[in-house]
């Protein structure tokens, strides 16, 4: 029986209540009433729609899974506060671009019509006049990065949960920064369709 790590709503609200208390009390840096620091709860079920498009479940958890949107939220309040107003922008453009085009939020569109509109926002094409204020493209990029960080990130940031894209790599240790540890080698190269390598910095 094939595994699915696929997150509904009432497990990602689980989930983000679980991570907060994993942070500890204190932690906000919003005032919204939402179990993330910064995201409220729509904002971070959009996401963690966004970042499993851009790394999906299958025989291995996806993005939403490995924690990738609790590690954005902890960055958002720490080294990415700068970004905060871009990412609240642009998820309300997102899903005023999915409203725009299908008439539902991104994260109750089926898989084809998210990545239609993902495409859309790369290309600089998505519809709503936010993308009048931010630029799509710029937003974009920023999920891709963050998504990749919190992914293939060390999980003391708060992503990359049960450091389960170094098992998917079949790394036998965890990444050291700087070096490789005495006697460690990379074990094998799979990847499964999300990372041909993992940089040991």
């Amino acid at each position: 029986m094939e595994a699915t790590f696929k997150l509904d709503r009432r497990a990602f609200l689980q989930a983000a209540l679980a991570a907060t208390a994993a942070a500890g009390v204190g932690v906000a840096c919003s005032t919204n009433e939402s179990p993330w620091r910064f995201f409220s709860i729509d904002e971070a079920r959009t996401l963690a729609a966004i970042s499993d498009q851009i790394i999906p479940p299958d025989q291995d958890p996806g993005a939403s899974w490995a924690g990738v949107v609790n590690y954005i939220d902890r960055q958002l309040c720490g080294p990415y506060e700068n970004l905060q107003s871009i990412y609240r922008r642009g998820l309300a453009g997102v899903d005023q671009g999915s409203r725009t085009l299908f008439g539902r939020l991104f994260a109750d569109l089926d898989s084809n019509e998210q990545i239609d509109l993902l495409h859309r926002l790369e290309d600089g094409k998505a519809p709503g006049t936010i993308w009048k204020q931010i630029s799509s493209v710029e937003f974009f990029g920023y999920l891709l990065d963050h998504t990749m960080q919190g992914f293939y990130g060390d999980p003391r940031h708060g992503g990359n949960r049960e450091g389960v894209s170094w098992k998917m790599l079949s790394l036998a240790y965890p990444p050291v920064r700087g070096r490789l540890s005495k006697g460690a080698t990379l074990a094998g190269s799979h990847t499964n369709g999300k990372g041909t390598a993992l940089a040991v910095r």
